[in-house]
C-alpha cells in the first residue's frame, strides 16, 4: 500500500464513539505517513468487552471519511500480530490506555512482532478528560429507540460464540443485569448481553400462578418499565402464545415496543411449568402442524426481519425422547422459526447435549437456546461447544431476590434491630443513589 516512499502507519480503533482523542491520533500518525486504520470488526470487540453500539459496516463509512486517512482494513481480531504481519507497517500507532487493561497483552506482543522488520511504536498521550466508557455511560442514560434495540440480539448473534442472557422481573433487576460486570485478570470484561422476561418470574412476582393468568397487557407494564430503564436485547416468554391468531396480535405488539424475540413452546391446553413432574394430563404437547401454523402465522405478522421467534420444544419434558425433538425443530424452521430451544427436567444435561450433536447436523441450522435451570453444573463453554448459541439463565434473580428477603426479615425479627442483617446488602443511600433524579 502506498508509493515507496510513503510510510505507513497503522493505527487500530474501535471508533464506536469517535472524540477528539481519535483525531488526534490520525493527525499523528499522518505525520508520520499514509495512515491505515485498524477497524475491529463487531466480533473482535465483543470478544473482549460489549457490543459496539454502530456495526462495522457504519463505522467504516465514518473512518473513510476522516481527513488523513487513506485506508480502512478490517481488524478481526484483539490481537494486532495478524494485520501487522499482513502489512508491515513502518509505524503503529496507539494511544497510551493500552498500556493497562484488556489490551496491554496485545501492546506487548505488538511491540515483539513490529521489531521484527524495525517497525516503530508510536504511542501518543492518551487524551484527558475524554473516555469511550464514559460517552457510552452517558448514551446509555438517554437510552435506545426501539429500531436500535429490536436487532442486537441477532448483531450478537452474528458475532459472539454464546450470546448470555439472564431473567428480569422489574426495573430494578434488569437494572443489575445490564450494569453487572465481571472483569478476567487478563482485563476482559463478562457481562450479560440481553434480558429475558419469565413469565415464571412476572407470575410469581405479582402472587399468581404461572398458567398464563398474567395476560400480555399486564406484562407489558413490566416491558416498559423494564424498556424505560435499559438498553439490553429483550428475550420476552410467550408461554404458548394462546390461539394463533392472537399470537399475531402478541408479535405485533412485541416488535413495536422493540422486543428482540419471543419465545413459545408447543405446549397446550391448561399451560403448567415444565419444571413440575409429568402426570396424566398436567403437560399436553401441540399436534406439530398445529404449532408450526402459529409460528408461520406471527412470521406473517411481523414487520420487521429482525424480531426473531424461536420455538421452545418440550419432547425431552414429556418423555418423548430426542428423534421427535428432532423432528419438531425440523418442522418447526420449516414453519419460520428463527431458532430452537430445547428443554430439559434432566439434571446433567445430558439429554440437552445428544439433541445438540444431532441438531447441529441440520443443513437449515437455526441458533439454539438452552435453559440450564436444573443443569445448572455445566459450565457455558461446554454448551458452546455443544452448538448452544443463547444460553438463558431464567429465574435466578427472583429465587436469589426472594431468598434475600426471607433472610434480612428473619435477622430483624432474630435481634430486635436493622444492623445485623444490613451487612447482606446496599444501603439506603446507595439504593437512592442507582435512580437518577433522586440525587
Amino acid at each position: 500500500m502506498g508509493s515507496d516512499k510513503a510510510k505507513l502507519a497503522y493505527v487500530p480503533m474501535v471508533a464506536d464513539y469517535l472524540h477528539p482523542g481519535h483525531l488526534n491520533i490520525i493527525k499523528k500518525a499522518a505525520e508520520l505517513g499514509e495512515v491505515m486504520v485498524g477497524l475491529y470488526t463487531d466480533k473482535a470487540v465483543a470478544s473482549y468487552k460489549r457490543l459496539p453500539f454502530m456495526s462495522y459496516e457504519q463505522r467504516k463509512q465514518i473512518m473513510e471519511n476522516i481527513k488523513g486517512v487513506s485506508y480502512v482494513v478490517p481488524q478481526e481480531e484483539k490481537d494486532y500480530e495478524p494485520n501487522l504481519r499482513k502489512y508491515k507497517p513502518d509505524f503503529l500507532v496507539h494511544g497510551t490506555d493500552w498500556r493497562e487493561g484488556p489490551l496491554k497483552k496485545a501492546r506487548e506482543d505488538a511491540i515483539a512482532v513490529m521489531a521484527e522488520w524495525g517497525g516503530e511504536v508510536v504511542e501518543p498521550e492518551y487524551t484527558p478528560d475524554i473516555s469511550s466508557s464514559d460517552i457510552h455511560a452517558k448514551a446509555k442514560r438517554l437510552g435506545i429507540t426501539p429500531q436500535e434495540r429490536l436487532r442486537i440480539l441477532q448483531r450478537l448473534l452474528d458475532v459472539k460464540p454464546i450470546v448470555r442472557v439472564i431473567e428480569a422481573h422489574s426495573a430494578l433487576s434488569a437494572m443489575a443485569a445490564e450494569n453487572v460486570k465481571f472483569v478476567e485478570p487478563g482485563g476482559e470484561t463478562r457481562m450479560f448481553d440481553g434480558l429475558w422476561l419469565s413469565s415464571l418470574t412476572d407470575s410469581t412476582l405479582k402472587g399468581k400462578p404461572d398458567i398464563e393468568f398474567v395476560d400480555l397487557t399486564s406484562r407489558v407494564v413490566t416491558i416498559n418499565d423494564i424498556l424505560e430503564c435499559t438498553t439490553k436485547p429483550i428475550i420476552y416468554d410467550g408461554d404458548t402464545g394462546s390461539l394463533a391468531n392472537h399470537f399475531v396480535f402478541t408479535v405485533r405488539r412485541l416488535e413495536r415496543l422493540g422486543v428482540s424475540a419471543v419465545i413459545i413452546e408447543d405446549k397446550t391446553g391448561a399451560k403448567k411449568n415444565s419444571l413440575l413432574e409429568p402426570s396424566d394430563n398436567l403437560h399436553l404437547q401441540d399436534d406439530i402442524s398445529s404449532f408450526a401454523e402459529k409460528i408461520s402465522k406471527g412470521k406473517q405478522a411481523q414487520v420487521t426481519s429482525d424480531f426473531m421467534i424461536i420455538s421452545r420444544i418440550e419432547s425431552l419434558i414429556l418423555g418423548k425422547g430426542i428423534n421427535d425433538a428432532l423432528a419438531r425443530a425440523n418442522a418447526f424452521i420449516d414453519a419460520g422459526a428463527d431458532g430452537i430451544m430445547i428443554h430439559s427436567r434432566m439434571k446433567g444435561g445430558k439429554e440437552v447435549f445428544e439433541f445438540c450433536k444431532e441438531y447441529n447436523k441440520f443443513q437449515n441450522r437455526k441458533p439454539l437456546v438452552a435453559v440450564p435451570t436444573n443443569y445448572s453444573t455445566v459450565y457455558e463453554h461446554e454448551l458452546r461447544e455443544a452448538g448452544v448459541n443463547i444460553v438463558i439463565y431464567a429465574n435466578q434473580l427472583l429465587r436469589s431476590s426472594y431468598s434475600g428477603m426471607q433472610a434480612a426479615a428473619e435477622s430483624i425479627l432474630r435481634h430486635g434491630r436493622a444492623a445485623e442483617a444490613d451487612d447482606g446488602y446496599v444501603s439506603a443511600l446507595e439504593l437512592i443513589k442507582l435512580i437518577e433524579g433522586n440525587m
